[in-house]
């Protein structure tokens, strides 16, 4: 009797445990909604405020602006407890002061990743540029060749010079040229980029010098203008005139 009991039940068990299993699968019509929502993609966030719609803006445009300097990724979430800290005036991880070394070369990396393929036209050509007749070498990387020596006296880092020049990139592409303008510049030796500084304090009032600048000894990382990118090396031609208007 128990058989028969046993084998008129497993019919009604797989019944039931059919009926369970249907139960539990979507219905045509869920389906088809769900399909139209992963169709749409994440559910946009609602700006229920001028507060929340200027949050998001924020965060776009710095990025935005970030991007345009090469930067691809933050760690985004200590991003937003250094904006909350910062906001909500608690104790900062990285001082005020001490902040901006970070940033700098995490920006000047990028810059550097940039510009490569200059850094080593740069320095391939610097390299070559040395064994040529005449060149010279300083010992922070400056290189010149006298065209013409004066004899008059030199400047030190503190006069103030009147020269003429002409510069130009590695391309033969010229950037400036006080010839040009038929102008001579006067300029304080202390305030002009170092290569600058370094070599005119070479030279004797009459004298024209060719210069081959180094990056580092120009205008470094930053360039100057549309008209010197970031990493240039560069070449001057510089004829002084006079010291302290001797």
């Amino acid at each position: 009797m128990k058989k028969i009991l046993i084998t008129l039940l497993l019919p009604c068990c797989s019944f039931v445990a059919m009926a369970q299993t249907k139960g539990t699968k979507a219905s045509p019509a869920k389906k088809a909604t769900a399909a139209k929502t992963q169709a749409k993609g994440p559910v946009k966030p609602v700006f229920k405020n001028n507060l929340d719609s200027a949050s998001y803006a924020l965060g776009a445009n710095m990025a935005a602006s970030m991007k345009k300097d090469g930067l691809a990724a933050l760690n985004y979430d200590l991003m937003i407890r250094g904006m909350k800290d910062a906001l909500e005036g608690k104790t900062l991880l990285i001082k005020k002061e001490d902040s901006q070394t970070p940033i700098s070369n995490l920006f000047n990396g990028l810059s550097k990743k940039k510009f490569l393929p200059m850094i080593n036209e740069g320095k391939v050509f610097l390299e070559n540029n040395k064994k040529n007749p005449g060149v010279q070498v300083t010992p922070s990387g400056l290189q010149y060749i006298v065209l013409q020596e004066g004899t008059g006296i030199k400047p030190k880092a503190t006069d103030t010079v009147l020269a003429h020049y002409k510069g130009t990139l590695l391309n033969g592409k010229q950037f400036d040229s006080s010839y040009d303008r038929n102008e001579p510049l006067s300029l304080p030796l202390n305030r002009v980029i170092a290569g600058w500084t370094e070599g005119i304090q070479l030279m004797s009032t009459g004298s024209k010098y060719r210069f081959f600048i180094p990056y580092n000894l120009a205008y470094g990382e930053r360039g100057a203008g549309q008209d010197i990118p970031p990493y240039s090396t560069l070449i001057f031609e510089v004829e002084l005139l006079k010291v302290n208007g001797e």
